[in-house]
């Protein structure tokens, strides 16, 4: 048994923690669970039946368990609109019900749950945490930046979403740049295929929190690099938990955990030799998240940038049946001979750590820029939708340590700018060598916020120090 199995439970406190079981989602609840578990609290995870269902492996430690609260007719979360907007619906309608029974026998069996935490697009289980007379904390997956940024949208003061939705708007918050329309998230525009999901959700958060004192946020970031934004909600209590990542708390109590262990998809194997065979600092690694479905013409122009390159290139590129991926991956076959890989899935913490990674092609989803953080490596973001963008402005603007890629007029990143700024973050300018500093100084950083003593540890304790 390792140390990360030898945790027990130290203290009364019982944390459940409710998440939505796409992989952006899974991530950060599964590692604060496991955080708050070495602290000595029992805690329990749980979703739907069908999301549990698809996990491949769970961490197994003492004090986590793992619990469905929806029957099997569960529908299947989905890429397509219109499902995926079906399902979560359906999520509150079942799980609103069952979340309450489960709570209830779980104070019949003499564990009563002392704290609910629930993530983004789960505000319904605030209401009903309150009419269990149960604390509850909203788990926010995104930086503390966008999180102001909805704060100044739909609080009930003076939101901005009261008037009619501009595609020109722009906000400045204090001590930030100027976040135009390009900067903000996709879903507060009036072309946002999800704004219609997105809006309502994010809106009732907001007045769930305003209106009860008693309510308040954990968000997946840490004071050293978002200290300002934090300071910026100024209306209700935020409390910052992250990174949530597992090679952040490796280096505390030489903890070996490397991978946040709910993976969706099946990871592939053989890529750790080759990345092994690359010099330090040579591989370009290309991955845009479990849900961005790329172009076909975006793929092809990818590939041409990263051949054309000549650098070595790991590219996490998933599978499917169609008859444009077929087309791609036979252009890999064809024109690599060796100097790029591609994988349907891998343990992106672990690659992100390994020695031979020089720079990550990305679409600046928040779990993947932490990552990314934790291991001090240069970005190049290429966002696709929802807080991406955003976390692409601040990545290249507020902290330095990245470019983000130029679209053309058909929302396409064309082999030529990625080459550019490929030259610019691996190439041997003092621009590269900036963010390549910036990148080192943020992972130190990253590192000392979850150290004893340290913003997140101590944060992580004032939640165990809430009545139990």
């Amino acid at each position: 048994m390792d140390r990360q199995q030898e945790a027990t439970v130290t203290n009364n406190h019982h944390f459940l923690i409710i998440f939505f079981p796409i992989q952006g989602h899974i991530n950060p609840s599964l590692q604060l669970a496991k955080n708050l578990v070495r602290n000595g609290a029992k805690v329990t995870l749980t979703t739907q039946n069908s999301g549990l269902k698809k996990i491949k492996s769970f961490p197994t430690l003492q004090g986590l368990s793992y619990v469905s609260i929806s029957g099997d007719q569960d529908e299947d979360d989905s890429q397509n609109q219109e499902d995926f907007s079906s399902s979560v619906l359906e999520f509150r309608r079942i799980g609103s019900q069952n979340l309450a029974s489960l709570v209830r026998k779980f104070s019949a069996d003499g564990e009563p749950v002392t704290l609910i935490v629930y993530s983004i697009l789960l505000p319904w289980v605030a209401m009903v945490a309150r009419d269990l007379q149960v604390p509850s904390a909203f788990l926010f997956n995104q930086c503390a930046t966008v999180f102001s940024i909805f704060d100044r949208f739909f609080n009930s003061t003076d939101g901005l979403h009261h008037g009619e939705k501009d595609p020109s708007i722009s906000i400045k918050l204090p001590a930030l740049p100027l976040f135009s329309s390009r900067d903000l998230p996709t879903f507060l525009l009036p072309d946002s295929p999800f704004s219609g999901l997105m809006v309502p959700v994010m809106l009732e958060h907001i007045q769930i929190l305003e209106q009860d004192s008693t309510s308040f946020v954990l968000i997946n970031t840490f004071e050293g690099l978002e200290q300002e934004s934090i300071k910026n909600i100024t209306n209700m209590k935020v409390i910052s938990v992250g990174p949530l990542i597992p090679s952040a708390f490796s280096d505390r109590n030489d903890l070996t955990d490397k991978s946040f262990g709910g993976d969706l998809f099946r990871k592939s194997e053989g890529y750790f030799q080759w990345l092994d065979s690359k010099p330090k600092g040579s591989v370009i690694y290309v991955s845009f998240g479990s849900l961005a479905v790329l172009k076909k013409e975006q793929k092809q122009e990818i590939l041409h940038a990263l051949v054309e390159f000549g650098r070595p290139f790991l590219w996490v590129l998933r599978p499917s049946n169609s008859e444009e991926e077929d087309e791609v991956l036979k252009m890999m076959e064809t024109g690599l001979n060796g100097d790029g890989i591609t994988v349907p899935w891998c343990s992106q913490v672990e690659v992100l750590s390994h020695q031979s990674i020089g720079c990550f092609v990305t679409h600046c989803g928040w779990n993947s820029t932490l990552e990314t953080i934790v291991s001090g490596v240069p970005i190049i973001g290429c966002p696709q939708f929802s807080d991406q963008t955003t976390n692409a402005k601040l990545v290249e603007e507020v902290w330095g340590i990245g470019v983000r890629a130029k679209e053309n007029g058909e929302s396409i990143v064309e082999r030529g700018e990625l080459k550019k700024c490929l030259d610019i973050v691996m190439g041997g300018g003092d621009r590269g060598k900036e963010m390549k500093e910036n990148a080192v100084k943020w992972r130190r950083l990253a590192i000392e916020a979850v150290k004893e003593g340290g913003s997140t540890y101590n944060n992580l304790k004032r939640l165990l120090e809430i009545p139990g």
